[in-house]
C-alpha cells in the first residue's frame, strides 16, 4: 500500500501558519511580480475568485469581498515544506517527496503491522498539524495512481474527513465513480477531451475500458494509468516523476533594466537557480540558453537570444554563472528597457556517468558544490550565492504585499511577548 500525503492549499495555508488570526479567512497569493492568482484557499474560491486570473482583473472582487491577497513568500514556503516532509517521512520506512506540498510513503514492507490504514492516516495528519501548522489530506491505495486518485477524494469528496483508504473493490470503484476522467493523475485538459468523446467520463469508465483499445488511442503512460486505477502497480519511485531534460529559470523584473551590469547580475542570478536545480536531480548541462526581452506591449518591442555550448558537461554554478556573464555581452543592446530575462540549462544528461577527462583544466568541483548547496539548504536559500549577483537587486521582483519571512529571516523572527 501506499500513501500520499498533501498539504491543503499550501501557500495559502502556509501563511497562516504565523497568523492564526487568518485561518477560516480569504486568501489568495499572487506569482511573481504580483501578476496573478496562483494560489486560493476554500473561502477564497466560494467568494468568486478563480484561480490563474491577472490580478488586476480580480481585484476589484477582492477587495470587495475582504480577501486577504499576498504576495509569493517563496522562502518561507519552501522552510514550512521541509519541517512538513520531515514529519511525514517518520511515518513510513520508505519516503518520496513529489512536490514542495506532495509526499508519497510506502508501506509495502511495513503494512502488515499498521492495523488500520484509515487510524494512521489519522495520526499523520494530527501530527504535521501539531507540529507544523499545516492542514493535509491522506490518501491511500494499491498503487501510486490509487494513492492520488485517494488523495483526490479526501479532498473533494464529503464524508472522508480528509482521509481516504481504498483497500478494497467495492471503495475503490465507488470513489472512481465519482472522479473525473481529467483529475486522474496523467490524463489532463487535452486528453479528457478524446476520452469524453470515446465516452469515457469518470476514472471508473476508464478503467471499463480494454487495455488493447487504450493501447490503440493512447500512449504507454496511459495504458500504465489504466492498469494502476485497476490495482496492478506498474510505476516506482522511478517512474513517478522522470528527471527533467531541459531546466529553465525566467522571470520579469521589478524595474526595467537599462545597463550591462544590472543585465549581467540578472542572468547570474538565474544561472544560480537553474543550476541549482540540475544539481538536485544529478544531472550535467552541455549547453545553456540564454534570452533577454523588452515587453511585448512596448512600442519596438525586442528579443534576444544566445547559446553557450560547454567542453564539458557541468553543474558547476561558477562555469555556467561565468557562462552567462559573457552571453550578456551579447544580448545587451543601449536602449532597450529589459522586462523579461531567463536562463535555460538543455541537453541534460545523467551526472552519475559523467565520463572524466585527464585534459579538463576546469574539472566539475562537486565537494564545492555540495557545501554550496547544503548551506542554503540549511540556511536558507541564498544564504551564500556568487559575488556576480549583485547585492542590491533594483531589477528584483516586485512583491509588494510580501509577509515576514518568519523562519529564514533574523529581523522577521516572531516577537513573544509574556504578561
Amino acid at each position: 500500500m501506499f500513501a500520499l500525503v498533501d498539504a491543503n492549499s499550501f501557500y495559502c495555508s502556509a501563511e497562516q501558519v504565523f497568523r492564526p488570526d487568518w485561518r477560516g479567512k480569504p486568501i489568495v497569493v499572487l506569482s511573481n511580480n504580483d501578476g496573478c492568482v496562483v494560489a486560493a484557499n476554500r473561502q477564497a474560491k466560494e467568494a468568486g475568485i478563480p484561480k490563474f486570473q491577472p490580478y488586476f482583473k480580480v481585484k476589484a472582487l477582492c477587495e470587495e469581498k475582504n480577501v486577504i491577497t499576498l504576495s509569493s513568500n517563496y522562502e518561507l514556503y519552501s522552510d514550512l515544506s521541509a519541517k512538513m516532509m520531515e514529519v511525514i517521512g517518520r511515518f513510513a520506512p520508505e519516503q518520496h517527496i513529489y512536490s514542495i506540498d506532495e509526499s508519497f510513503l510506502s508501506f509495502v514492507h511495513s503494512f502488515p503491522a499498521i492495523p488500520c490504514l484509515r487510524e494512521q492516516g489519522m495520526l499523520i495528519r494530527r501530527a504535521v498539524w501539531k507540529e507544523c501548522r499545516l492542514p493535509v489530506c491522506v490518501g491511500v491505495g494499491p498503487t501510486l495512481t490509487l494513492a492520488k486518485v485517494a488523495n483526490h477524494a479526501a479532498k473533494k469528496i464529503q464524508g472522508f474527513n480528509g482521509v481516504c483508504v481504498l483497500d478494497n473493490d467495492r471503495d475503490r470503484q465507488a470513489v472512481l465513480a465519482k472522479v473525473e476522467v481529467g483529475e486522474v493523475w496523467g490524463v489532463g485538459r487535452k486528453l479528457s477531451k478524446k476520452m469524453k468523446v470515446m465516452g469515457i467520463n469518470s476514472a471508473f469508465d476508464l478503467t471499463q475500458v480494454p487495455i488493447g483499445l487504450i493501447r490503440k488511442n493512447f500512449n504507454i503512460e496511459i495504458e500504465r494509468t489504466v492498469r494502476e486505477l485497476n490495482g496492478q502497480a506498474c510505476k516506482g519511485w522511478d517512474t513517478a516523476r522522470a528527471d527533467k531534460k531541459q531546466v529553465y529559470s525566467t522571470r520579469s523584473v521589478g524595474e526595467r533594466i537599462l545597463d550591462l551590469t544590472s543585465l549581467q547580475q540578472a542572468l547570474s542570478k538565474h544561472a544560480g537557480i537553474a543550476s541549482q536545480k540540475v544539481r538536485a536531480q544529478g544531472s550535467l548541462c552541455k549547453v545553456m540558453f540564454c534570452f533577454a526581452a523588452s515587453s511585448p506591449f512596448d512600442n519596438q518591442p525586442a528579443s534576444f537570444r544566445a547559446i553557450h555550448r560547454f567542453p564539458y558537461a557541468t553543474a558547476d554554478v561558477t562555469q555556467i554563472t561565468q557562462a552567462a556573464n559573457a552571453l550578456a555581452l551579447e544580448l545587451f543592446k543601449e536602449g532597450v528597457r529589459y522586462y523579461r530575462i531567463g536562463v535555460g540549462l538543455i541537453d541534460l544528461v545523467d551526472g552519475s556517468h559523467e565520463q572524466k577527462d585527464l585534459f579538463n583544466e576546469n574539472p566539475n568541483n562537486n565537494e564545492l558544490m555540495a557545501v554550496f548547496d547544503g548551506l542554503n539548504k540549511k540556511y536558507g536559500s541564498n544564504t551564500l550565492f556568487l559575488g556576480a549577483q549583485g547585492i542590491e537587486h533594483k531589477w528584483g521582483m516586485r512583491r509588494e504585499m510580501l509577509t515576514p519571512q518568519y523562519t529564514t529571516k533574523w529581523r522577521d523572527l516572531p516577537t513573544i511577548k509574556c504578561v
